[in-house]
């Protein structure tokens, strides 16, 4: 059975940056697609940024230009580098694989999670 790890939240003043890191353990084959989400307090949970096993991303129109999503395709691992934190990006962020065909659509049981709050 896969299991997610999400880890590097943290509380950050606003125009700071985090680095979030996930690991997907568990699976024999290499992702084709990973994301992150995040769930904004009294918002759906909503996908930030995807990315191939080719390195094509997509990203959520107000996270564009600041965060920045990588892997390690070999160890099923993501990373999300976000910059210029605003106070709007407070919510929890999670890690999952989509389906190849619709990155909205995640395909694991949801993990904890990891908490970012941006705030003065």
């Amino acid at each position: 059975q896969v299991r997610l790890v999400e880890s590097g939240g943290g509380l950050v003043q606003p125009g700071g940056s985090l680095r979030l890191s996930c690991v997907a353990s568990g699976s024999r084959r290499n992702f084709n697609v990973m994301g992150w989400w995040r769930q904004r307090p009294g918002k759906q949970r909503e996908l930030v940024a995807a990315i191939t096993i080719v390195g094509a991303k997509n990203y959520h129109a107000s996270v564009k230009d600041r965060f920045i999503i990588s892997k390690d395709s070999g160890k099923n691992s993501v990373y999300l580098q976000m910059n210029n934190l605003k106070p709007e990006d407070t919510a929890v962020y999670y890690c999952n694989v989509p389906k190849d065909s619709d990155w909205y659509t995640p395909t694991l049981p949801w993990a904890q999670g990891t908490q970012v709050t941006v705030s003065s």
